[in-house]
């Protein structure tokens, strides 16, 4: 038999709980995970936890092991770290990755989790949906040796690109952000750090990943002439307004859209979605990575943390959430 499981559930916008799990026997192609660690994307999640998903975008938005349908009722979520305890004999004992909700225990197709590399400690691996993002936002930026690069935006995705890019050689990098208290953050990614008002201009490229219309018109306004905003940011049933009538056409400036939901054609022929995540998985080697896990809490505090992170009373990047050693 195998054993209880609990997820966390949104019951409605706004409120979540933990729910009993019956899980099935796993078949000859699938896998039983126990979790160690989850993450909350900030960004993404609290848009889904206050019921933020406009109706057009019900299925793009669908997590890979989704449950319920949006707004409410649903089990969401995509950062799970975890140890198979059943399934082929080479995985069992080893700590995988899935894009799957938050849940204690969970049964998945062998081909859903991503073996974590040893060098990557299990706490950190939780950063990897997250890091591949970033990748496939830099195969579509497709940055070059002397570029003058910001990256506008220091939540969870702008960190980790900007967290990237701090390894390409001979760039100028920034990371752009409104509240102040991010410099810390951009210093233990190695990355220089500047207010929207202090931003140095005439970039190659920014890539835009705050969430908030002011963020994108700065992001525009730091190009120089021919220059590219790469958007990183989903705003959910939100509309924006640019300035587009000003100098965005004289200037000859493009802006285009990144989505992690498709493999950037920029990537080498043959590149699927499993060589994505295991370079994210790879790339996460670098401890430096640790800035960007900005808190953490028990699994059967995620009820009551949720409306918190929402609110912003919490401040976070990715907040890392613990489950209990099996009894």
């Amino acid at each position: 038999m195998n054993p209880a499981a609990r997820a966390f559930w949104l019951s409605s916008p706004g409120h979540g709980e933990l729910r009993d799990v019956t899980l099935p026997e796993p078949a000859g192609d699938e896998v039983l995970v126990r979790a160690l660690y989850s993450g909350v994307s900030r960004g993404t999640e609290t848009l889904v936890f206050r019921g933020g998903v406009p109706e057009s975008q019900h299925d793009v938005m669908r997590a890979p092991f989704q449950e319920g349908d949006f707004p409410a009722p649903v089990k969401y979520g995509y950062l799970s770290v975890g140890v198979v305890e059943r399934g082929p004999d080479a995985l069992i004992g080893r700590t995988v990755f899935c894009l799957h909700p938050h849940q204690s225990r969970y049964v998945v197709p062998v081909s859903a989790v991503t073996v974590v590399p040893d060098r990557v400690p299990a706490a950190r691996a939780v950063l990897a949906g997250t890091v591949e993002t970033a990748v496939n936002a830099l195969w579509d930026a497709a940055p070059q040796i002397g570029d003058r690069i910001s990256v506008v935006g220091g939540g969870m995705v702008g960190c980790s690109v900007a967290a990237l890019l701090a390894r390409f050689p001979g760039i100028r990098l920034q990371l752009v952000d409104a509240d102040p208290a991010r410099a810390e953050t951009a210093k233990a990614l190695g990355v220089d750090f500047a207010t929207p008002e202090e931003a140095v201009g005439e970039c190659d490229l920014v890539i835009h990943a705050s969430a908030t219309e002011q963020g994108l018109a700065r992001a525009l306004e730091l190009l120089a002439p021919e220059g590219t905003v790469v958007e990183l940011s989903w705003y959910g049933d939100r509309r924006v307004t640019l300035p587009l009538g000003e100098a965005f056409h004289s200037r000859r400036l493009t802006l285009r859209a990144s989505q992690v939901g498709t493999v950037s054609p920029a990537a080498r022929p043959g590149r699927g979605y499993a060589e994505r995540m295991a370079l994210a998985l790879d790339l996460l080697a670098d401890p430096a990575l640790d800035a960007l896990v900005t808190g953490e809490s028990r699994f059967e505090e995620l009820p009551e943390l949720m409306p918190r992170l929402t609110s912003g009373e919490i401040p976070a990047l990715c907040h890392r959430i613990r489950y209990p050693d099996p009894a």
